[in-house]
């Protein structure tokens, strides 16, 4: 057996979760893709699909439901949950059409018990908290449309917390008034709360509001990366302290240093010009034709997956190995050389094992501490909250 082959064996000993990707939003709603099908990322620009999962030896994804952020109105937010509902709605339907090859998780012994039957876990999240508006009540409906881990922000502050990337500069100081009240539903209800694209104050804040450990599902080290999205030593170790994972992005930008040209400049333009309208589908369109220019005009450094890697070890040698996962990102910008979609993943279970990592602590990056924030936020949500 070659090596990536003995490392996919191993995946279907452990169990293994990679905790934020985009696949709802990037793929799902396209006409016609077919999630059951295997698809070419050379052609289609996707990373995920249930055969490559399958080649991946990965059990369960977070599927994110991303929501682009637009006028902070009242028409504004109603427009931002109706696109969200209408995400939902297809991924459940594209779940219920392949109900014999995976099914929605809520629940940290429902994901095991799918991979006992040979199927594939989808956990859902909210990545952008903009679409809960000024409601705190709305933490509820996520949680009936199945929702088990919620995000604070994307790149612009909104009315729950301030993102690490708002060009404008903090607006709360940290968690909004609201935002206390989301840690508190959300502790009540079973959510696991996520604060990566938070500020450094959000993610304090959020450390000593929340009742059960948070989770940073797709972020990486400043010390490896400075960029704002990453987080410093100081809060990766008050994040163990609280219990709290880490989970790795592969997003290039956040995974090798780069000389600042421009892009930034240009994606916060695009962004606050976007503040100034209500979400539709022709905004989306002209948005994703403009975001494509600013890719074209300034190009993801070259990263690979020894850089990845690099970012994995410091995290265990400052937080502990029980508190570091994987949150790759794919469908939303993840992606370095060698570790390019789903089907790739034993490839870095390949290169921890040559770097000595044992069985014991690969089962805890892959799944196992992610697992144990589920739970405890499920056993909280039991004693109510």
């Amino acid at each position: 057996m070659n090596p990536a082959g003995e490392s996919a064996a191993l995946h279907e000993r452990l169990f293994t979760i990679d905790t934020h990707i985009d696949t709802p939003t990037a793929s799902l709603m396209r006409d016609g893709w077919d999630f059951g099908a295997r698809h070419d990322r050379a052609t289609d620009h996707s990373q995920c699909d249930l055969p490559r999962m399958a080649a991946g030896g990965i059990d369960a994804l977070v599927f994110a439901v991303y929501t682009a952020q637009a006028a902070r109105t009242e028409a504004g937010f109603a427009a931002a949950l109706a696109m969200a509902r209408a995400v939902f709605e297809r991924t459940h339907a594209v779940l219920r059409a392949n109900a014999g090859a995976c099914g929605l998780a809520r629940t940290a012994d429902e994901a095991l018990q799918l991979k006992a039957a040979g199927r594939r876990a989808v956990f859902l999240s909210v990545e952008n908290s903009y679409l809960l508006g000024r409601d705190a009540g709305k933490v509820a409906l996520c949680h009936g449309l199945g929702v088990r881990m919620l995000g604070l922000t994307h790149m612009l502050n909104n009315d729950v917390a301030d993102s690490s990337t708002d060009p404008r500069g903090a607006e709360w100081g940290g968690l909004s008034p609201l935002g206390r009240e989301v840690v508190a539903e959300c502790n009540r209800l079973g959510l696991v709360l996520d604060a990566s694209h938070a500020s450094d104050a959000a993610l304090e804040e959020l450390l000593a509001a929340s009742r059960t450990p948070v989770v940073l599902s797709h972020s990486g080290c400043r010390a490896m990366c400075d960029h704002p999205r990453n987080i410093g030593d100081n809060l990766l170790r008050a994040l163990a302290a609280q219990g709290g994972v880490i989970q790795l992005n592969a997003l290039p930008i956040a995974v090798v240093p780069t000389v600042e040209d421009g892009r930034t400049a240009a994606l916060s333009d695009l962004l606050l010009r976007m503040t100034e309208s209500v979400l539709s589908p022709a905004l989306l369109e002209a948005v994703e034709r403009d975001w494509q220019k600013v890719a074209a005009a300034y190009p993801n450094p070259r990263a690979n997956l020894d850089d990845y890697v690099k970012h994995i070890e410091h995290a265990v040698a400052v937080a502990g190995i029980d508190h570091v996962g994987i949150g790759c990102d794919f469908d939303g910008g993840g992606g370095v050389e060698g570790l390019n979609d789903v089907a790739e993943y034993p490839n870095l279970t390949h290169a921890l094992q040559a770097r000595g990592w044992s069985e014991a602590d690969l089962a805890k990056l892959w799944g196992g501490n992610t697992l144990r924030v589920f739970r405890a936020a499920e056993a909280r949500a039991a004693r109510g909250g």
